[in-house]
């Protein structure tokens, strides 16, 4: 595998001011693209002799949102616990409903939602994240890559199904895992844990059903960034080393 730092010092010599971000994150190439250039620069990415990144491995919808507060508001834990936002409620200031349990709308920052593409070169065996925000909190839309990998097109539907990231240009744009008449998008960070409705079987006419959640929504665990051993640089002393 070729060195992330040789790659990244490569993409700053040749994108310039076209990346918005490049630094090595757990070990890989990490860079960051505005949606304007996306199209741009993952097609030098795909044809130029330089880079060849052939495949697409993967797209990741990402929701930033609270990303690194570890204040929940829970029902039943203390501060030094299970539960700082029990004690602590100036959690509220992020302003996030569902599993946070507040009811003001986030403000706009243009930097909740993104997708996460992973690229890689066969043939110069190089690794790439791209990393691409919406600008738009609300309505959160980014260039479809189906024109330029063709494996783009259900890792796409994914995103928009499970976070709300509408891929423009995408040929065939709807939901893929959740039901038909499913509303909202359950891996935003805003939607309730317990979600929005639960199925029942109806006798009277036969069949299941779906109403409210009668379950009343709690959260008793806490919210945690990881940093374990697997993200440590081989030789680094066990003492230094998270729990996981």
């Amino acid at each position: 595998m070729a060195d992330p730092e040789s790659l990244l010092e490569q993409l700053r010599g040749h994108f310039g001011g076209r990346l918005a971000d490049a630094r090595v994150e757990y070990g890989e190439a990490t860079v960051e693209v505005q949606p304007a250039e996306l199209v741009a620069v993952m097609t030098e990415l795909r044809d130029a002799r330089a880079w060849r990144f052939e495949q697409l491995s993967d797209i990741a919808g990402v929701d930033l949102a609270a990303y690194g507060d570890d204040e929940w508001i829970t029902e039943d834990a203390t501060h030094s616990g299970f539960s700082r936002g029990v004690v602590n409620p100036d959690f509220a200031r992020l302003g996030l409903t569902g599993i946070y349990g507040v009811q003001e709308v986030p403000e706009q920052t243009g930097r909740r939602f993104a997708a996460v593409y992973h690229l890689l070169s066969l043939s110069h065996n190089h690794r790439l994240r791209v990393r691409c925000f919406a600008p738009d909190d609300d309505m959160p839309v980014i260039p479809s890559l189906t024109g330029l990998w063709p494996a783009a097109n259900w890792p796409e539907r994914e995103a928009f199904d499970l976070y709300g990231i509408v891929f423009e240009g995408h040929p065939d744009l709807r939901r893929i895992l959740t039901d038909y008449g499913f509303v909202g998008h359950p891996f935003r960070k805003d939607f309730p844990l317990i979600g929005n409705v639960e199925p029942r079987y109806d006798p009277e006419k036969g069949r299941v059903v779906y109403g409210p959640v009668e379950i009343e929504p709690r959260v008793l665990v806490p919210r945690v960034i990881r940093d374990d051993n697997r993200y440590r640089a081989p030789g680094t002393p066990e003492e230094d080393r998270a729990d996981g």
